[in-house]
């Protein structure tokens, strides 16, 4: 049992890391494109939804895009309503990964796995497709872990053991689902992974007799799970991502709240679409019918939640914006940055946008340095001319801060792996915050 559990656990690991792998490759090919495809078709409520669904599955990665919607309010190119419905997109696009996984549950795929290896390692040694390279070797090793988690199989003596746990519980009690929720949710923020415990659930359901019912429960559970992780991250951001992020988490919390009203109607039509009927007895379903069937929920979940809140954007928006009112702290001259987030979490990427908008910020602070200093110049009162020299000093001090705060950050993100374009653009955006500290500097001195 001990080989079985490292198995199993390595194989979780091995799915994430593959799947991080896939992302951050294909952000590589596409990651400048995405950026101006998200602030550039985000002009009415249904564009918005398409352009987070279509760039989630471009990137395999619904956190990517959340953070980099966040992003974009933060720059003021997205408004918050374009933001909360790209995110609904984001929730319609990672559903594809439910899918991927359900395919690989279902199909012996370990055989192509090999190939896709040598192929994708070839392509890494030559510099031109190395990105491809890493795409095929992250999808490799997601189709590997899935191969390993569907071959595992948990032995007789503790898969009878497993049937009896499962059997105490009522299915059709709705005490039941709530339970199999609050496990969602927990066991999803422990893991820092939906992906992981979709993995799972599929596991249980196709081997230890996990009812379906109870499987879609945790399914629903990994919905709040998944959010709750970014809304606790966003708490030291600024405003407007902590209202981007409760958005997310207000999408997934209502649209659980109605499922549940109507749980077992709304699952027997989820599952009809892949021609499984929970409730038919004496008859013991395939493992592809259970593993679709998981998949189908959580796609007609967030499809039907999206057509459900898509005419209340607006609303939802107000309600975001009442739950975390603007700081009350307005002094510009207090040192912070606007656009870089310590706490928000990043991708790579994905993370020069804010470090531009940074730098801005810094240029703008300057030019108000030397206006001061110019009115410093005139100034004929005393008092005037001791308050007014005290701000230049402070604003000063705030130069030099920032220099080293977005130096840092850009250091920080240059250390993961990334694309031969944005290495060179953030080469470029050091030397641009070096030069306009010796502005600075040569001002103050002569």
């Amino acid at each position: 049992m001990t080989i079985l559990l490292l198995k199993i656990v390595g194989a979780l690991a091995l799915l994430i890391y593959g799947m991080k792998i896939m992302s951050e490759a294909l952000q590589k090919l596409a990651g400048p494109q995405l950026r101006h495809v998200l602030g550039a078709m985000t002009t009415n409520r249904i564009s918005s939804v398409f352009t987070g669904m279509f760039t989630t599955v471009a990137v395999q990665s619904s956190t990517a895009t959340t953070v980099m919607t966040v992003s974009f309010v933060n720059a003021g190119l997205l408004t918050l309503v374009q933001a909360i419905s790209v995110i609904m997109g984001a929730n319609i696009g990672t559903t594809l990964t439910a899918w991927i996984m359900s395919a690989g549950f279902s199909f012996k795929i370990s055989s192509f796995v090999w190939p896709v290896f040598l192929i994708g390692l070839l392509l890494i040694y030559s510099k031109r497709h190395r990105y491809i390279g890493d795409f095929l070797f992250g999808i490799a090793f997601m189709f590997l872990a899935l191969t390993t988690l569907g071959e595992s199989q948990i032995p007789s003596d503790q898969l009878g053991t497993l049937r009896i746990f499962f059997q105490t519980f009522d299915p059709n009690s709705f005490g039941t689902i709530l339970l199999f929720l609050f496990f969602g949710t927990i066991l999803t923020f422990t893991l820092q992974s939906s992906a992981a415990l979709m993995a799972i659930t599929m596991m249980l359901c196709t081997q230890a007799g996990l009812p379906i019912y109870l499987g879609i429960a945790l399914v629903m559970g990994e919905n709040i799970g998944t959010t709750l992780t970014a809304n606790l991250v966003a708490l030291t951001a600024n405003t407007e991502a902590r209202r981007a992020a409760f958005g997310h988490l207000f999408f997934n919390v209502f649209g659980v709240i109605w499922i549940l009203c109507v749980f077992r109607h709304f699952v027997n039509f989820a599952c009809s679409f892949v021609g499984f009927d929970p409730n038919s007895a004496g008859i013991t379903p395939t493992h592809t019918q259970l593993t679709f069937a998981l998949a189908s929920f959580h796609t007609c979940f967030n499809v039907t939640n999206t057509l459900i809140l898509l005419p209340f954007v607006k609303q939802m928006a107000k309600i975001c914006c009442w739950v975390w009112k603007p700081s009350t702290n307005k002094d510009e001259e207090d040192f912070r940055l606007r656009f870089i987030q310590a706490g928000i979490m990043k991708t790579p990427e994905l993370s020069v946008l804010e470090a531009q908008k940074e730098i801005h910020s810094f240029a703008e602070r300057i030019q108000r340095m030397f206006t001061m200093s110019r009115d410093l110049l005139s100034e004929k009162n005393q008092d005037k001319f001791i308050k007014l020299y005290a701000r230049i000093e402070k604003y000063e001090g705030i130069s030099d801060n920032m220099e080293i705060e977005i130096a840092k950050y850009l250091n920080q993100v240059s250390d993961a792996h990334l694309s031969d374009e944005t290495k060179s653009k953030i080469r470029a955006m050091l030397r641009e915050i070096s030069e306009i500290e010796s502005i600075v500097q040569y001002r103050a001195y002569h």
